[in-house]
């Protein structure tokens, strides 16, 4: 004890701590009758253990814990009884409810967490009450016993520390809070014309599952800028594709051509054999919706008809429009298909369709005969590597491959081979708004960004277990981080060569 304090009067032991000191501070205001009586005001004391200001001492736990004697004996009341001990046991007390006493044995001390909890209980905060008004005792007894009980039940019996905190989680939820960038696309979609521009612009680092479909029906000129208009747009879009439905596919079979019903084969062989890893395209309706838009988009694209590759591109589509019915859900595991409605499914498809097609729009001669796009893209991801990791593209062509052994595959299906379809998601959040170059420019970028991230592994492997490794590259444990990386690496890219299609000539020896 300081000696400030040691020259006061003697004050009385029988008193709990917080009593004594507010005795102390009091005494010349005569508030206390006897050391048995309770303050009629309390007054809090001046902080001699530095309990505010969370700077204590080893010493003011000693202080505090002679302190808790009750006179009449040297008794203790059962709270403190049970604090002290604790206390001198070296345990510490659980933070995790504010409002119990959890007692966790433990053998390094009091900590200086512990002594915070320690003091909340030597000195219960005072209620503020006029001037004049008697404290009742009797209900800070109650509170006291209330507390003990509960610090007792809850030490043999941990389990109902955790469910009363789920309880209380559960009575006090309230909705999360929106991020900046959710707040930023509220924000864009809710303009009277959507600004196409700032919208690509906060999309390139990705869009919140719940604004995705409608972004992605935007951006892909689905929809029109004017918001107004999007209702009969989407009205007499679906109105269309009814329209194609009966003149192309609810038609007898022996009403067709050799072609069409070859190409009906072809899409009925390749449906069951998409996405086979993911639960929601094993579901009938599902298939059923997927090929009858595909084979409609071959029958009104006679040019290029349809080719293998086309069908998994329309199965990023269908998963993101699908959950705009879930408030942006994860639908890949299937479950939700039980509360999916006839009417949901075949506006999910129309949509699908329509987007489709403008996707296919700016890549279409990759699927026309010879596909001369997708040779071209393989041909200027060998140029891009020759110049970033010579050592890499030396290799490649040392063991005996070629670009358009693996590359290929890449292109034709946009990496959805190579990823999780939900990566592939965030993949397409950028390329949709990288604009008409996207799917086609940009995506050499990424495909040469991916091929050097395994620079160091591919050589260091000769011809059959380099083929290998192409065919499955280790990204199932790949998520969006991996794949922003991938998205920033590809950006530099473009940044340096984009445009400048002089820098990627290399002279080789």
């Amino acid at each position: 004890m300081s000696s400030s304090q040691s020259t006061k009067a003697p004050q009385p032991r029988g008193l709990p701590g917080f009593l004594r000191r507010t005795f102390r501070n009091s005494l010349e205001q005569n508030i206390l009758d006897s050391p048995s009586s309770a303050p009629g005001t309390p007054v809090l004391p001046d902080d001699p253990y530095n309990v505010r200001s969370g700077s204590v001492d080893s010493d003011s736990i000693g202080g505090i814990t002679n302190e808790l004697e009750i006179d009449g004996g040297g008794g203790r009341s059962k709270s403190e009884s049970h604090i002290s001990s604790s206390a001198k046991s070296g345990n510490t007390l659980d933070e995790a409810n504010a409002n119990s006493i959890d007692v966790s044995a433990g053998s390094a001390g009091i900590g200086s967490a512990s002594k915070k909890h320690l003091r909340a209980v030597a000195f219960p905060p005072l209620p503020h009450e006029k001037e004049g008004e008697d404290s009742d005792s009797t209900t800070n007894s109650l509170h006291s016993a209330k507390a003990t009980s509960t610090a007792k039940s809850q030490s043999s019996n941990p389990s109902l520390d955790s469910k009363s905190e789920n309880s209380n989680l559960s009575t006090t939820s309230t909705p999360p809070k929106k991020s900046y960038k959710e707040i930023q696309f509220e924000t864009i979609l809710s303009s009277p014309i959507i600004p196409l521009r700032d919208l690509r612009k906060l999309a390139w680092n990705g869009i919140s599952p719940h604004h995705r479909p409608i972004i992605w029906k935007i951006l892909l000129g689905y929809l029109p800028a004017n918001a107004s208009r999007h209702t009969t747009t989407l009205q007499r879009r679906r109105r269309e594709y009814k329209d194609a439905i009966k003149q192309h596919y609810d038609i007898p079979d022996d009403s067709r051509t050799n072609s069409e019903q070859e190409t009906l084969r072809q899409v009925l062989v390749d449906v069951p054999r998409t996405m086979p890893e993911v639960p929601l395209f094993h579901n009938d309706r599902v298939r059923r919706c997927l090929s009858r838009l595909l084979y409609i988009w071959a029958m009104r694209h006679p040019a290029s008809s349809y080719v293998q590759g086309i069908n998994d591109l329309a199965t990023p589509l269908i998963t993101v429009f699908l959950s705009g019915y879930f408030d942006g859900k994860d639908c890949l595991d299937g479950e939700m298909m039980a509360d999916v409605t006839d009417l949901m499914l075949e506006e999910v498809e129309a949509d699908t369709y329509w987007c489709l097609t403008n996707l296919l729009a700016g890549i279409q001669d990759h699927y026309t005969s010879d596909q001369p796009g997708m040779q071209r893209m393989v041909m200027h991801l060998e140029e891009l590597v020759n110049r970033i990791d010579a050592d890499l593209a030396t290799h490649l062509r040392n063991t005996g491959i070629e670009f358009m052994q693996f590359a290929f595959k890449w292109m034709n299906c946009l990496l959805l081979r190579e990823f999780r379809l939900s990566c592939v998601m965030r993949l397409w959040d950028t390329y949709l708004s990288e604009g008409d170059g996207g799917f086609e420019d940009f995506h050499v970028y990424v495909c040469a960004s991916f091929l050097v991230h395994f620079s160091n592994d591919l050589q260091q492997m000769g011809f059959d277990e380099l083929f290998q490794f192409m065919q499955n590259m280790p990204t199932d444990d790949w998520g969006d981080r991996e794949i922003e990386i991938l998205l920033s690496s590809a950006f530099v890219l473009s940044t340096l060569f984009g445009g400048s299609e002089a820098h990627l000539n290399v002279v080789r020896n």
